[in-house]
Formats: C-alpha cells, structure tokens, sequence
C-alpha cells in the first residue's frame, strides 16, 4: 500500500473506531482497495462462498451479539447477489450494515463494468440505501450507517462504493461519539394511559416483535413481565399465532381482552387483528419506532386501537417497567396471576403424545425422535446456541428445542441461510456448542459455506432432516389439491453428510432412533464442521392445542 490515505482507508479507519471488528465478504474487483486497506488493520475479513451467505452471516452475528455487524461484497452481480438475504435481515429486525462495491462515479451513466441503481435495488429491504458521494465522506457514511442500522427499529441499510472513491486520497477524521440518533421517549401521559389500560384489563398481554428475541431481549421481557405482572411474550416466526415454539398460545391470545403491541407489527403473523384470532371486543395499545407502523395498525384495527405512542421498543420497555414499579406498585401486585400462569402453561405445552412419538416407515425417524434428545447437547453449556431454518422440520425444531441463544430464519420465511447462521454462531460464539436444524432444501442453498468453516476452522453440528421433499410445499399441495395432484416438491435422498465430509468436514447418516445420539457426539467430537443427515418421516409441522 503506497503512504497516501484512500478512501479506503478512512473507511477501514471509520469501521475501527466504531469496534467493528471482522467483516463478512466475498471478494470482487469493485472492493479490491477495501481488501488492501483491511490488510494489517486489525479487521477481519471473513470470506464466503456467496455474497447472499456473507449477509447471513452479518445477520446472525448481529443478532448473537447485538451490535450492527458489516458485510462486503462486490458491486453488480454481487451486490444483486446479497440483496435477498437483506430482506431475512430486514424483517428479524437486525442491525446489518452492507457495503457493496460500485462503477466509479466518473463513468456514471457510461455504461460502465457492472454499473447497476444499487441503492436504488437495496432500498425496499433495507432502512436507508444510498451510494457514497465522495471519500472525504465515507467515515461519517459509516457512522450513519451503523448509527441508523441499530438505532429504532433495528434493521439493515446499504452503502455503495464507487470505485474512485475508494481510491482518492482523503485524510483520516476523528469522529464524534455521540450517537447520531437521540431517542426519543413516552411521555409521563403516555406512560400512565398505558398501565392504566394494562392494569384494568381482567387478561392484558403484551406482544414483542422480533428485536426482543435475542438473549438479552427475552431477559428485558422477563424483567417487564416481573414488574408489571402482565404476561410479555416474544414473536419472530412467519407462523404468527400458530408458532409451534409458542405451545397452545394461539388459544389464550383469543381470550385476551388488552394487548400492548409493543413493537410488535400488526400484520398476517396476528392475522391482522381479526376474530377469531383475537375476541371481538379485545380493545389495543401500541408502541413502536416507526410512524407507519401506528398507522398501519390503525387502518386494521380502526376503533380497536384506543392508544399509541411513537417510541423506541427498549426505551419504552425501561420507562414501562420503571413506571409499574413505583406508580402501579399496587396494580401490579394484584394481577390475575391466574390468567399469567394460565398463558405460560399454554406456551410451554406440548402433546403427551410425543413422548411415545415414532416414525410410520422402517429406516426414518418421527421429527421429535430426530430432534428432542438433542436438547442434552444444548443443555451443557449456558451460551449454547440453536438454530433452526426449513420449512416443516424448522417447526417441529422450534417446538422441541430450546436454548440460551436462537437465531430462525424469522418473520421472513425465506429458508436457506441455517449454515451461514451456524458458522457466524461459532464466531460469536467460541466455545458453546452450536446446532443448527435444517431441512434437505435447506442445505442445498448454501452448502460451500462448509468449506469456509473448514477454512476457519469454525465447527458446528448441523442436523438434517432428509425427507427427500420440499416438505411445506408438498404439505400445501397435498391439502389444498390432494394426493394425485402433487407436482414439483421431490428431491433425491441425497447423502448430505458425504457432501460434508467432500468439503472436508465430518459426516454421519443416522436412519434408527438409538443411533441419533452416539452419532452426535462422534460429530461433536470431531472437532469440524458436521453434518448428520437424519432419515426423517416427511410430516406436516405440528399444530398444537391443548
């Protein structure tokens, strides 16, 4: 590198100074001076086998940590790449930060090599987009862009970067550490409407969105609920109310006659207010970040909605539990904790029948074989990590596991990101074990990636559920258009624990129940990335009522 300072540089500099750490990336021609700035910076460059898998893997690594994580790539081609990964990203409401590559700005609209409307592209799926103007700019580009990526509703934003601004020379800027962002807050009005709407109902529940699923969230929810004595409950699935993770909750929600949507999005996950969902004369509340979420939630829901505050989630869940411990001392005290106890026997409820749970079919094993005794592994470590991605086994995953960290594919329902989820884990993560349930479909998506954890040495347990099926699908069509019209969801039983060790991890087929488990530790033991690929009956996720 010569001794000028490029905009590289002060880009590099920028990432530093904000404790950015490592960045996920695949290489290409447009961030070539990025690469070189990197070099002896102390920033890591974690480099994937597709652009889409070094999002997810900023993605997770965000969630896990929480704090806005950085992903890099390449403009044109690679920067189109990424974009369907944002929208996973987007809609778990986690902070990413993705930096593409761009044509220079001295050849805009020339026609130059790869030259795409990349902001423009990134703009429905993120929460800024916007392409760097010059390279006395781009370190304060960066403040905005993790400042604006974390602050809110949690969520990513895109930065294109013209070649040429990557390369002119600038110099290196000292900036600020007050946050770009000042939060805003509930008025003391808005604070004693809502305990008093709280504290009235005989049912009252309070609903979170994604943000507040992390470790760190649930642990905010849990503080909430203590000192407020209303149930809080967390969503993040793209099942809504019939997230087999929630139990029964679908059945309790319905009896509910005040629900605090605090943060949480009116939308088809709460089938948009409507009975019988929620009971007829169930009145609402709401808090969130974004003003058009209130106003979405007010076309909905109409005279339903009785109140609403324009706030950040955590802000707001500090003043609520602060308030209901002083002012509403009384009130809380005297909550129905029949009705709390009553939603959380509902969420932890699961059929007896699985306890005798067996597959139909010689040589598969019923999910809850496939999965249960899994939960020993994530039981040994107090920041063990799962995650689950797939479309029906990713339902039965979440209904039989359970651990200090989860990272799902989310509100988005897009399947495939469950590998670079699992090597972002081991990342933030070093020492706890990591698991990572997905479906067949889902691993052929990103199934290089086990070549970047060999390289990095980053180990895992990935189990699969082999039904040789895209299961949701065929469960759709076999519903909706019966037996003798199925079309378009077959796949081999393909050996995808060989395809694991041909990358150089560990691999191991498991077809009978008593084997699931010594085959587990063989592939814990191993030290490497592993996969075992579970012959698995091919079943509908479970829809559980008590």
């Amino acid at each position: 590198m010569s001794n000028k300072t490029r905009g590289a540089d002060a880009l590099v500099h920028s990432l530093k100074q904000q404790g950015v750490s490592r960045i996920f990336t695949l290489s290409g021609n447009h961030i070539m001076p990025l690469y070189d700035a990197a070099f002896g910076a102390g920033i890591e460059l974690i480099h994937t086998r597709h652009e889409a898998a070094a999002v997810h893997m900023a993605d997770a690594y965000a969630r896990l940590t929480g704090s806005p994580a950085v992903a890099l790539v390449t403009g044109g081609p690679g920067h189109a790449n990424a974009i369907s990964a944002l929208y996973t990203a987007q809609m778990a409401e986690s902070p990413v930060v993705l930096l593409s590559g761009h044509a220079p700005h001295a050849q805009r609209g020339m026609g130059a090599f790869q030259e795409m409307a990349q902001a423009d592209m990134a703009a429905p799926v993120t929460k800024s987009s916007w392409t760097c103007e010059s390279a006395n700019v781009v370190a304060f580009d960066m403040q905005k862009a993790i400042s604006t990526a974390g602050s809110g509703r949690p969520g990513p934003v895109h930065v294109s970067l013209p070649t040429d601004v990557l390369e002119a020379s600038t110099s290196l800027v000292a900036l600020s550490t007050a946050s770009i962002h000042v939060p805003f807050q509930l008025g003391k009005d808005d604070v004693i409407q809502f305990i008093e709407k709280l504290t009235n109902a005989r049912r009252p529940l309070i609903l979170c969105g994604p943000s507040c699923t992390s470790r760190s969230g649930r642990e905010r929810m849990a503080q909430l609920a203590a000192a407020s004595g209303v149930p809080v409950v967390g969503m993040e699935s793209p099942r809504g109310v019939a997230d087999p993770s929630l139990g029964a909750f679908a059945q309790v929600l319905a009896e509910s006659d005040c629900v605090l949507l605090l943060g949480k999005r009116m939308d088809f996950t709460l089938k948009f207010g409507a009975a019988p969902t929620f009971a007829t004369n169930c009145t609402f509340l709401q808090i969130d970040p974004d003003e058009a979420e209130l106003a979405r939630a007010q076309r909905a829901l109409g005279s339903k909605l009785i109140h609403t505050c324009n706030a950040p989630v955590d802000v707001a869940i500090s003043q609520l539990q602060d308030a209901f411990r002083t002012i509403a001392r009384e009130a809380a005290a005297s909550t129905d904790h029949a009705w709390r106890d009553e939603v959380t026997s509902a969420i932890a409820y699961r059929p007896d029948a699985w306890k005798a749970a067996s597959s139909s079919q010689p040589d598969r094993l019923h999910p809850v074989q496939a999965l249960r005794p899994l939960q020993a592994i994530l039981d040994s470590h107090p920041d063990s990590v799962f995650i689950s991605d797939g479309g029906e086994i990713g339902q039965w995953a979440q209904a039989c596991l359970h651990a200090p960290h989860r990272v799902i594919n989310g509100v988005a329902g897009s399947i495939g990101a469950a590998l670079p989820f699992a090597l972002a884990a081991r990342v933030a993560k070093a020492d706890a074990p990591v698991i990572a349930v997905m479906g067949d479909g889902t691993f052929g998506f990103h199934s290089s990636e086990i070549d970047t954890a060999v390289r990095y040495g980053l180990p895992f347990l990935a189990v699969v559920g082999n039904d040789a099926r895209w299961n949701a699908e065929y469960q759709i069509q076999l519903r909706e258009y019966g037996a003798n019209r199925l079309i378009g969801c077959e796949l081999l039983p393909t050996r995808y624990d060989a395809v694991t060790a041909a990358f150089g991890g560990y691999g191991d087929q498991v077809t009978q129940a008593d084997e699931l488990m010594a085959a587990a530790h063989r592939a814990m033991a191993s030290g490497l990335p592993a996969c075992l690929n579970v012959m698995i009956e091919g079943l509908a996720a479970p829809n559980i009522k008590r």
